[in-house]
């Protein structure tokens, strides 16, 4: 499941999403926190949870349906006492399939949906998401350069001449070519776009990614590029990913530990080694024999 739907630019959030305390105020923990749901962003403890980038405690959650501007409807849990760990440096892989709730966990962890129930803890400033389909989280309006730029402006702390030379960094670093840097995206091929897209989520050097679905739209060799980058970019730039995919293959060639999802809820977790080697649920075994 995409979250390509989503319009609202991830790398500039209403700081009201979640609590800015990672990024501004390392010693702060404030939250959100209303009938027993919370999201947080807290300084780093010491002890075993030291290298832990997030923390999902329990957490319920779903939507309401039908209703009237936000009022009566009826309310449908999608999120059922969902339970883990991302760990500083790894790869977390998410699997299951389409329409079990994985974007919908990624949205409560990105702040845009609050949980029900259960806790959601950042232990790093608000993490940034690279989308599935970069052509349409992309602004057609708009160049490459000023599409990077745009979190800095935001953000308001780099004068013109230090945001250009991150950007142009930032785009090099993820080697799309200066001779796009003005081009739109209509004028670039789907590998760039993505490029493009990485470049956007990293600019604020955040420490924890979540990439949804964001190789399933490219062909086999730009898919094989892509992810290359994203292994090179977490030694780089010391990140954490929580990377969603249907793709099993890919989860194996890039993901050091993962989660499968079965409506709503985890129902298998371990190693990659772990799970595809042996795995214990009889769904995790379907989704490995489908993948053959």
């Amino acid at each position: 499941m995409s979250m390509n739907s989503l319009q609202t630019p991830l790398n500039t959030l209403p700081s009201e999403a979640f609590s800015r305390a990672g990024a501004d105020s390392p010693s702060a923990a404030e939250s959100l926190s209303e009938a027993g749901n919370t999201v947080t962003t807290a300084s780093m403890p010491a002890g075993p949870a030291d290298d832990l980038v997030l923390e999902v405690r329990h957490v319920c959650g779903g939507y309401k349906s039908g209703g009237f501007f936000g009022r009566g409807g009826s309310y449908k849990e999608v999120i059922h006492d969902v339970d883990f760990v991302v760990r500083h440096g790894e790869i977390l892989g998410l699997v299951g399939e389409s329409g079990t709730g994985k974007s919908t966990l990624a949205k409560m962890i990105l702040g845009l949906l609050k949980p029900e129930k259960g806790e959601i803890i950042h232990y790093t400033k608000r993490p940034q998401i690279i989308f599935q389909d970069p052509y349409s989280s992309l602004n057609p309006a708009y160049t490459v350069e000023w599409t990077v730029e745009e979190p800095l402006r935001v953000f308001g702390k780099y004068d013109a001449a230090e945001r250009k030379r991150r950007v142009r960094e930032m785009l090099e670093r993820v080697d799309v070519p200066e001779e796009v840097f003005q081009a739109k995206p209509d004028e670039l091929s789907g590998g760039q776009r993505q490029r493009v897209s990485i470049a956007a989520a990293l600019i604020r050097r955040p420490r924890f990614i979540i990439a949804d679905e964001p190789v399933s739209a490219l062909d086999v060799t730009i898919q094989a590029q892509i992810l290359k980058l994203l292994k090179d970019l977490r030694t780089e730039l010391d990140l954490s990913y929580l990377f969603i995919s249907h793709d099993l293959n890919v989860v194996y060639q890039l993901c050091d530990r993962v989660l499968v999802m079965k409506q709503g809820r985890i129902v298998e977790q371990g190693t990659v080694e772990e799970v595809f080697d042996h795995p214990q649920q009889e769904y995790t075994k379907q989704l490995l024999a489908a993948a053959e």
